[in-house]
């Protein structure tokens, strides 16, 4: 398959080249860490931030927060999620 974008540089504002299945966890950083979280269904996730700050985020599915999650905590956490990195 033909790509024209391959040599051009990606960042943070670009589409995303990979995706992944999120597993929250209480005790586990992601071993990727995304450029963004993406709402599967409808539901909230409970987030850790490179500050260790926790927030939840109650959202629909088919929603992007656009956050460089470290941890999706399993306590809370109800939607099912990919990440883009």
């Amino acid at each position: 398959m033909s790509d024209p974008f391959a040599g051009t540089a990606t960042g943070l504002s670009g589409p995303a080249l990979r995706h992944f299945a999120v597993t929250p966890s209480d005790t586990t950083d992601l071993a990727i860490r995304p450029r963004a979280l993406v709402f599967q269904t409808d539901g909230a996730a409970v987030v850790r931030d490179e500050a260790g700050t926790t927030l939840t985020y109650s959202r629909y599915a088919g929603d992007v927060l656009p956050i460089r999650a470290v941890r999706v905590l399993a306590t809370g956490t109800t939607a099912t999620i990919v990440g883009w990195v």
